[in-house]
C-alpha cells in the first residue's frame, strides 16, 4: 500500500504519453498536459497508448524520481475521465488499486461520516 502524506496530490494524465519519455519529457508533459508544476512534490501518472505501461514522476526536493511498471499481460483500467478534462486526481488508495489491476470504474466508495456544516 502506498503511504503518502495527505498533502500530496496524484494527477493521472488524461491523454497517453510516449513510454520512451524520461524525466525531462515527463516533466514537460506535466506542465503541458496536466497544467501543473512538476516541482510541486505531487505525483504525475502517465500511461502509454496501449495502457500496459505506467510511469509515475515526482520531485523529492533533490531531484526527480521515476516509477515505471510494465505489465506482462493485460492492461491497466484507467478511471473515467470527462472528455474535456486534461487529468483526473486520485487518492493514494485509488492509485494502489489501479496499479494492482482493480478497475476503478466498477468500484464505488461507500459513504463515510462527514462533519456537518456549521452555521
Amino acid at each position: 500500500m502506498l503511504m503518502l502524506p495527505p498533502t500530496v496530490k496524484i494527477y493521472v494524465a488524461a491523454r497517453p504519453v510516449d513510454a520512451r519519455l524520461s524525466f525531462d519529457g515527463l516533466a514537460q508533459a506535466a506542465r503541458q498536459y496536466v497544467h501543473q508544476d512538476p516541482l510541486s512534490g505531487h505525483l504525475f501518472v502517465f500511461f502509454n497508448r496501449r495502457k500496459d505501461r505506467v510511469k509515475i514522476l515526482f520531485w523529492d526536493r533533490t531531484g526527480f524520481c521515476l516509477f515505471y511498471k510494465r505489465l506482462e499481460q493485460g492492461t491497466f483500467h484507467l478511471p473515467p475521465v470527462a472528455p474535456e478534462a486534461t487529468s483526473v486526481e486520485l487518492q493514494a488508495p485509488e492509485l494502489a488499486l489501479l496499479l494492482e489491476g482493480i478497475d476503478l470504474g466498477q468500484a464505488h466508495r461507500h459513504p463515510r461520516y462527514h462533519l456537518p456544516a456549521t452555521a
